[in-house]
């Protein structure tokens, strides 16, 4: 992957906890910076984690599938980005939520874990390719950061409309970078 690549699967894989940050800034009062950091610090931290662990699962099963890996990797770059842009386009379900627990550190915690499968199972994908999967997590991790401390404070200004958009752009660009894994392979 290049380093383009790589920041573009740093946002896509940052869009849904964007998405999630502008709900939750739309739902606190008057968010300050030092609490949109601190979700932000949360939501990084864990998105950064888990494409690592996906990569590690991914590196143990590698040597079994090594002719195929390019196609896997974007078999589930293409699932996932379908998935986000699905997301994106179904209509939201209006459940009464506790604020306490939802913008505490373990209602962030969880609801950044809940966005984060993706960067699992995009470290699986990138497992098959030849990925400095450390500087991966970084930019993932970095752009998540920021994300979603952006999020946060725009939330209160541009509400749910703007995050549904953000899930679908990332979707698509998921797709993007699993069309040029494939590209990378065929002619490289």
């Amino acid at each position: 992957m290049n380093p383009v690549s790589i920041l573009l699967l740093g946002f896509a894989m940052s869009t849904d906890a964007f998405a999630a940050a502008i709900g939750k800034g739309a739902a606190m009062t008057r968010p300050r910076l030092s609490q949109a950091m601190r979700a932000g610090l949360i939501f990084g931290v864990i998105e950064a984690i888990t494409p690592v662990l996906g990569w590690l699962l991914g590196k143990g099963a590698s040597r079994y599938i090594e002719a195929w890996d390019h196609w896997i990797a974007f078999g589930l770059l293409l699932v996932l980005g379908l998935h986000m842009i699905w997301n994106g386009l179904k209509p939201d379900a209006d459940e009464p939520v506790d604020e306490a627990k939802q913008h505490g550190i373990v209602g962030l915690a969880i609801t950044g874990l809940s966005t984060s499968i993706d960067a699992l199972a995009v470290g699986v994908g990138l497992a098959f390719v030849d990925t400095p999967i450390a500087v991966v997590a970084l930019v993932i991790g970095l752009c998540t950061f920021s994300m979603v401390t952006l999020g946060i404070m725009l939330g209160r200004v541009l509400g749910e409309m703007v995050g549904k958009r953000a899930e679908m752009i990332g979707g698509v660009i998921l797709i993007g970078v699993g069309l040029v894994i494939v590209y990378e392979h065929l002619v490289g």
